[in-house]
């Protein structure tokens, strides 16, 4: 015999109700954190080569928030994500020095590069960042700037400084502020043939190159090094402690280290791991 229709829909009731709890039990069971990173480190693919690795020996899901340094620390301020990942060590030191940081830690360093148009028009080509960016200036030559408070544009601002160049009294229609990623702002300084500063890792995975290559490296100021900090618990309550610092603990580890190591594009190193232990 049939079911009445009231049994019917008392049993569909009870059964839709049971897969939302399920449902709701599943979700409330999956562990992650939000990171709070550089878009050097996302689209270089570092967290898409690490990621995987972390979340498997830690059963701890990764949400990356890939924004410029700058942008990344005033989201941890707002207690937007449980840990930061970023390039701006005078930044990130004023960050924790505010209390919005528990303690910042060193984890791994590449550096930048000067990119421009392989005829080189500006002749910036060598080893010194300022000579080349003088140059850049004196003739007038198209530069992209991400102009996005992230790390790399906050160290292009210090080169322009260092060359003795006044941005505020030099800055023309050659210098173009995207206000972009790295990405971006590589595939419009390859649309223009322009100057651009990057990190060498965002560089080593952008395939429009266009007419572009790397004009100035191996100057000790392209030094660029990353740090990783806990958002700070006292200040924003919902983060989440135990699991970002497992996070930080295992990107400092031996193991964590190690991923970092071995992520390469054409066997090429795209940064290198300098954690204390």
């Amino acid at each position: 015999m049939s079911p009445t229709p009231s049994l019917h829909r008392r049993f569909m009731s009870v059964l839709c109700g049971t897969a939302l709890l399920c449902t709701s039990a599943v979700q409330a069971q999956e562990r992650f954190i939000t990171v709070a990173s550089t878009t050097s480190t996302e689209q270089s693919g570092l967290f898409g080569h690490l990621l995987p690795v972390f979340e498997k020996e830690s059963g701890i899901k990764v949400r990356v928030v890939a924004l410029g340094t700058g942008q990344a620390l005033d989201l941890a301020r707002r207690g937007d994500a449980d840990v930061v990942f970023v390039h701006d060590k005078a930044a990130e030191e004023k960050f924790v020095a505010e209390g919005f940081g528990v303690k910042r830690q060193e984890v791994m360093y590449n550096d930048f590069v000067l990119v421009g148009p392989k005829a080189d028009p500006a002749k910036a080509a060598g080893k010194d960042i300022l000579e080349g960016l003088r140059r850049i200036e004196t003739a007038q030559a198209p530069f992209v700037s991400r102009g996005d408070r992230s790390g790399t544009h906050a160290a292009e601002l210090r080169y322009w400084k260092a060359a003795g160049v006044d941005l505020e009294v030099k800055k023309g229609s050659w210098y173009r502020d995207t206000g972009s990623g790295m990405g971006p702002a590589l595939n419009t300084a390859s649309s223009m043939s322009a100057y651009i500063l990057a990190d060498r890792a965002t560089w080593l995975a952008f395939k429009n190159r266009g007419e572009l290559g790397i004009v100035v490296e191996g100057d000790n100021r392209l030094f660029n090094q990353y740090g990783v900090i806990l958002v700070n618990p006292a200040r924003h309550p919902h983060v989440k402690q135990a699991d970002g610092q497992r996070f930080i603990d295992w990107i400092v580890s031996p193991a964590g280290q190690k991923a970092i190591a071995t992520y390469e594009i054409g066997g090429e190193k795209l940064f290198f791991p300098n954690a204390a232990h």
